[in-house]
């Protein structure tokens, strides 16, 4: 409980001594969940808070370069070539992993003769 001490300049023992009420002490840590910035007690609560917003950015922009990237090489390759792995996302604090994607299974389509059948179905409604 540092963070006591640093905002409010009140110290942790006045509380286990009895010198410091137990309504001020929610109150302290209510205030300082609500509180800007990096707090330890905060990251504690809440994972997402470990980041801070330009980190948030920062991430944002490199997914979106990846992103870009990984697009500009896909225009520009011959169609022989390789194909090369979709680009995942960075890992954000307090979100669940990102499971690796399979591949979707080919779509079946229908016959040209049951598609003609299809269609003289409807024609004979």
């Amino acid at each position: 409980m540092a963070d006591l001490r640093e905002f409010f300049h009140v110290d942790l023992n006045d509380f286990l001594h009895g010198r410091f009420p137990v309504r001020d002490l929610v109150a302290f840590v209510k205030s300082l969940m609500r509180k800007p910035g990096r707090s330890t007690l905060l990251m504690a609560i809440d994972e997402t808070a470990v980041w801070t917003p330009e980190m948030y950015v920062m991430a944002r922009i490199s997914d979106a370069a990846e992103l870009s990237n990984y697009l500009f090489i896909q225009a520009h390759q011959s169609e022989d070539a390789e194909p090369i792995e979709v680009p995942q996302p960075l890992q954000r604090p307090g979100e669940p992993d990102v499971p690796v994607q399979e591949k979707p299974k080919p779509e079946e389509f229908a016959s040209g003769h049951e598609v003609a059948a299809w269609f003289a179905k409807m024609n004979s409604l």
